[in-house]
């Protein structure tokens, strides 16, 4: 078990606190969870750059550490009204359909290798600042409406992008694929 990955496992962990203290109405303990989360995924990354410590699990867990977090946040401030429930809606509706393409196209003998595409970097960096900026918000007593709409808005365009965008991608990898014929590669 790498450091990087054991710091991604304890991102994990933090999960759970930081919801509770979103459910509790504890804003500055989910901030601060929140803020300790960026950190270390900033963390594990530089040290398994820096130091040769990349494993298989943990291009599996770091991002799926990530997308728990953000999903869990997303749902909580949507329940509570802080965000739009039609962006909430959007951003599970894509991580959901994403991870049934690759268990379906596993499934059909035919899977397809993940690699974020960098629309859906661009979704993932906005997600955080929208999670990142409600949650200062409620923690600090701010009102940033104007700014908060514009991330809204940006974050649900780019989660329909980043949608379409792995939707292209798959139905390339998997045409043809198991509709009589059996694609040459």
């Amino acid at each position: 078990m790498t450091i990087p990955n054991l710091i991604t496992i304890l991102r994990f962990l933090l999960v759970p606190a930081v919801v509770l203290a979103m459910l509790q109405s504890r804003w500055e303990w989910a901030f601060f969870g929140f803020v300790v989360a960026g950190v270390s995924d900033g963390v594990d990354g530089f040290i398994a750059r820096q130091f040769n410590q990349r494993s298989r699990l943990g291009a599996y867990l770091d991002p799926m550490a990530d997308k728990v977090l953000l999903v869990s946040v997303f749902v909580v401030l949507g329940i509570g009204g802080q965000l739009p429930l039609w962006l909430v809606v959007a951003v599970v509706s894509r991580d959901a359909l994403i991870i049934c393409a690759v268990l379906l196209s596993t499934v059909m003998g035919h899977p397809v290798e993940m690699k974020p595409l960098m629309v859906s970097k661009a979704n993932t960096a906005v997600q955080i600042v929208v999670a990142a900026e409600v949650l200062a918000e409620l923690t600090f007593g701010l009102d940033l409406g104007l700014l908060r709409r514009g991330l809204v808005l940006l974050s649900g365009l780019l989660t329909v992008a980043s949608a379409a965008a792995y939707l292209v991608a798959w139905l390339r990898h998997m045409s043809g694929y198991g509709e009589g014929t059996h694609p040459s590669n």
